[in-house]
């Protein structure tokens, strides 16, 4: 190894990440700017008028899923038809209650039009079997034992949503205050930043997959974005960690110089820990079914951007501090 770059990893490969500060930067603002307009564009989305397409854990509503009893492969469907059928059909009269429209009904077709996914108004048992049977003269026959009907309640959809926020901004407390008092305010503020651009990016994703592809977020959708921040946050700590290291053992190197050695010493553990993190997703993305599928995916992408975020950004984000000297933090 080579001792005038003790920060040479064993591959012999050196890694100068503050000399390529603006180029990270660069594709750290592109991606999450490309990442707000996409939210933006959902919430002047008039059938949508929210960052994200909200599901049925948000809303409220009723949600029917049909499996098509195919003897191999299902003839494909056409949603116009579906949605034509559905918009034309006369629910039945439930007392004391306004009979709901659905014009405005979601269709999705799953599974290679094997699974029929629909996202309806409140509607009653009678209504939701009424819709069913109007959907097997176009659709089924249906796998009885494989239908299921799920029903939330508007202020249960509502309460569920402000459970999620008041989840992230107390995670986002949380992990602020623990770095405050564990480093440096710098080292919180710096760590807040890469979280925000992990939970951005992850959340612009799922905008644009809104738009194009009426991909809808639920309950699980908050849950992975949570993990998403403790992963990401973890992970910063670690190279805020070693670069406090190698402030107390090298004061004469630059600030540029001990972020680039902590930055090559936790590389390959960073490489490591995000591969064997990804392969149980991957597996989830491919065996885990359709409950999990987009879960899978959030938790996925957010484990990448959080590594990159951890690695690159943050790191470099602190280099702009070259002129002043890292304070010894707390132990």
């Amino acid at each position: 190894m080579n001792n005038e770059y003790p920060y040479i990893n064993k591959s012999g490969l050196r890694i100068q990440l503050c000399k390529r500060r603006k180029t990270i930067w660069l594709l750290s603002i592109t991606a999450v700017c490309l990442s707000l307009i996409g939210i933006a564009l959902c919430w002047l989305n008039p059938n949508i008028r929210a960052p994200l397409v909200p599901g049925l854990d948000f809303t409220g509503g009723t949600q029917i899923q049909l499996e098509r009893n195919c003897v191999s492969e299902c003839n494909s469907l056409n949603l116009s038809i579906v949605n034509d059928n559905l918009s034309t059909l006369k629910l039945p009269i439930e007392e004391g209650r306004k009979t709901p429209s659905l014009s405005g009904v979601r269709v999705q077709l799953l599974d290679d039009s094997k699974l029929l996914l629909i996202r309806l108004p409140f509607l009653s048992i009678n209504q939701s079997n009424s819709v069913i049977e109007s959907i097997n003269k176009i659709a089924g026959p249906f796998i009885k034992s494989s239908t299921s009907i799920e029903t939330i309640g508007p202020s249960l959809g509502g309460q569920l949503l402000k459970s999620s926020l008041i989840s992230l901004l107390v995670a986002f407390a949380g992990i602020a205050a623990y770095i405050s008092f564990r480093y440096d305010r710098r080292y919180a503020f710096l760590a807040l930043i890469a979280v925000i651009h992990d939970v951005i990016i992850v959340c612009g994703l799922f905008a644009w997959l809104g738009l194009y592809w009426s991909i809808e977020v639920n309950s699980l959708f908050a849950v992975a974005l949570l993990t998403i921040a403790g992963y990401s946050v973890n992970d910063t700590v670690v190279v805020f960690d070693r670069i406090r290291e190698r402030s107390l053992k090298e004061s004469k190197l630059k600030l540029s110089e001990k972020i680039d050695i902590a930055v090559n010493s936790t590389l390959t553990r960073t490489i490591y820990t995000s591969g064997t993190t990804l392969l149980p997703l991957i597996a989830l993305i491919f065996f885990g079914g359709s409950t999990l599928y987009w879960f899978a995916i959030a938790l996925a992408c957010g484990v990448v951007v959080g590594s990159w975020s951890s690695i690159a950004l943050a790191p470099t984000l602190l280099s702009l501090w070259e002129s002043k000297s890292i304070q010894d933090s707390k132990v």
